[in-house]
């Protein structure tokens, strides 16, 4: 089977310029996120098929797998969509904003893996693509929630690894370190546009076109190569909370 590739998290930042890098490969794409006016827009752009969807929605999920195997199925899954918000210590931490960040991160990446898996496998050249987080390897203050998201996404995607052995389905981690998108700070911060561009102060961040760049490296090796893990960081930061930053 060809390629042909669904792109979580599809309407900006990681999620928009993996669907363009993927396309200028010439693969066919369908790009899932719930703003139907932004994929439109990188429809018109890209030529990707536009599948407006909300992962934490079981219908939705149901329908996207629906559309897929009515369409001629799918190989390979980039499961991107996530985020984190606030910033708080654990003390001061707020359940609903937890339960958000784990219903997104974790059950969201779960129940897309789930409803496209025997679609993959079917394939005979699966992929699941999971992109975590730095967030996902180590702790940072104020970070408890995210983190622990983080984790918890990372492990699905490596016991999945495992529990794939000898099926013809690559598993793979892609984890970057700090990204400057248009909107992955400026959520986490409430709409704070200063609060979200400091972030970014003093070095030169990750784009969203360099983990695109990393995430059609792995898709695009020989189906008997597998990237289990693959860290990326701007090389101003060493850890999630050391970075050389400029005056």
């Amino acid at each position: 089977m060809n390629p042909r590739a669904v792109v979580t998290g599809a309407s900006s930042g990681i999620g928009a310029a993996t669907v363009r890098r993927l396309r200028t490969e010439g693969w066919p794409v369908v790009a899932v996120a719930r703003r139907a006016d932004r994929l439109a827009e990188l429809a018109a752009e890209t030529g990707a098929e536009p599948f407006a969807a909300d992962i934490t929605v079981e219908e939705d999920v149901a329908r996207l797998a629906a559309h897929l195997e009515q369409t001629g199925g799918v190989t390979s899954l980039v499961n991107n969509a996530g985020g984190a918000i606030g910033l708080e210590p654990v003390a001061e931490a707020d359940l609903e904003t937890w339960r958000r960040m784990y219903e997104v991160n974790v059950l969201g990446t779960l129940r897309v893996t789930q409803a496209l898996l025997p679609q993959l496998v079917a394939s005979g050249r699966g992929d699941v693509l999971v992109v975590t987080s730095t967030a996902g390897i180590a702790p940072y203050e104020g970070g408890a929630g995210y983190t622990g998201a983080k984790h918890a996404e990372r492990m699905l995607t490596t016991t999945l690894r495992l529990e794939l052995i000898g099926q013809p389905v690559r598993v793979i981690d892609i984890a970057p370190g700090n990204v400057a998108t248009e909107e992955f700070s400026l959520v986490r911060f409430g709409g704070d546009a200063e609060r979200a561009a400091k972030v970014y102060e003093g070095y030169q961040p990750l784009l969203a076109e360099d983990v695109a760049d990393v995430i059609a490296f792995a898709l695009t090796r020989p189906h008997h190569v597998n990237i289990d893990t693959l860290v990326v960081r701007p090389r101003a930061q060493v850890s999630n909370t050391q970075i050389a930053r400029q005056a």
